[in-house]
């Protein structure tokens, strides 16, 4: 993997991350909390599709890694929802 396919890889984590974010409608993160989310999305959703015995739908490969983008935007919505949930402001 070159330096140029790793920093592809980042950019590509942080838009999924990013969507995952826009989707579950919680932005508390930035540019690198967006990376971290689309890399967890993509570990969280390869796992939820493999438990449910989903195909890999849109994968983007950077030399010799495959990167899920489907599964890593649904993954990072889910995993962001649940946060937002956990972490849930109180008033009063």
């Amino acid at each position: 993997m070159t330096i140029i396919d790793l920093l592809l890889l980042l950019l590509v984590a942080g838009i999924c991350g990013s969507l995952g974010q826009a989707i579950a409608g919680y932005s508390r993160t930035g540019c690198l909390g967006s990376i971290a989310l689309g890399f967890v999305g993509a570990l969280f959703g390869m796992w939820l599709a493999k438990l449910m015995s989903l195909p890999e739908i849109f994968n983007v490969k950077f030399g010799t890694v495959s990167f899920p983008i489907v599964w890593s935007i649904a993954g990072s919505a889910i995993f962001v929802a649940i946060l937002s949930l956990a972490t849930r402001r109180r008033i009063g």
